[in-house]
């Protein structure tokens, strides 16, 4: 699909796929960094609404269908069919019939037409945890307490160990721990149930331009999750006469 002279990828929820049948011979699936930068960019497609346009426009309807992707991934938001005026002046929320897509919707919206700014920050943490795990926001393929994303990542989100085990497989390992552990947190902050607990959109971009610009070399690091113990460095000649001139130990001769 052209725009503004570029040719789009048809969105984030397919690109994952497409990926995968552009690189038939690779078991691997878009790389950290790409992912990241994907992020970033969505998230700063909110913010212009959010901040810059005045009044401010309120999406409604984020999702990975809705984010296309151009040259070298780089998202725009499309499909503005729900998109309302924000509240202004003193008023604290626009009220509304509730319209989006089941699992991407905030639970206040969903459950009041109450429609606030932080509803498309919850939105945007379903789309961000889509990201970095690699699963949909609703799949009933999965078993009963893995269909729907939040539900599954909320108590995953209380243990720091747990969160290499939400990585997306197709990944393999190949993520910086630090950056992941940021991700998630983003992600965990963005799906609070209380509004007022969730950042504001462009604390959401300061943080994740951060992560995009953090450059992971996969060839260079370790693959996480690995149960290789590191290497033993080999014993020089001056290692062994060390050891025995302090008589820290005895080499077993064959």
């Amino acid at each position: 699909m052209p725009v503004g002279g570029r040719r789009l990828r048809p969105s984030v929820q397919r690109a994952f796929r497409e990926y995968k049948s552009e690189n038939p011979g690779s078991k691997k699936g878009l790389e950290w960094n790409t992912r990241m930068r994907i992020a970033a960019g969505a998230a700063k497609g909110l913010e212009y609404l959010h901040d810059r346009a005045s009044p401010p426009v309120i999406y409604r309807d984020l999702k990975c269908s809705n984010i296309l992707l151009g040259e070298e991934y780089f998202p725009k938001l499309s499909d503005f069919g729900l998109a309302k005026l924000g509240p202004v002046g003193d008023n604290t929320h626009v009220s509304t019939r509730v319209m989006g897509t089941y699992g991407y919707c905030a639970p206040e919206y969903a459950m009041t037409g109450q429609l606030t700014l932080k509803s498309d920050v919850y939105s945007f943490g379903v789309v961000l945890l889509e990201i970095i795990t690699g699963r949909r926001a609703i799949d009933n393929s999965r078993p009963a307490g893995e269909q729907n994303l939040v539900a599954w990542a909320r108590p995953l989100f209380k243990d720091r160990k747990m969160f290499s085990q939400m990585a997306d497989p197709m990944l393999l390992g190949q993520y910086p721990p630090r950056g992941l552990f940021q991700a998630l947190a983003v992600a965990a902050m963005c799906v609070q149930e209380q509004p007022n607990m969730r950042p504001l959109i462009a604390d959401v971009v300061t943080a994740l331009t951060y992560l995009a610009s953090q450059k992971f070399k996969p060839d260079t690091q370790p693959v996480r999750g690995s149960c290789l113990p590191p290497a033993t460095p080999p014993r020089t000649k001056r290692d062994r006469d060390k050891k025995l001139s302090d008589g820290s130990g005895s080499e077993r001769l064959s």
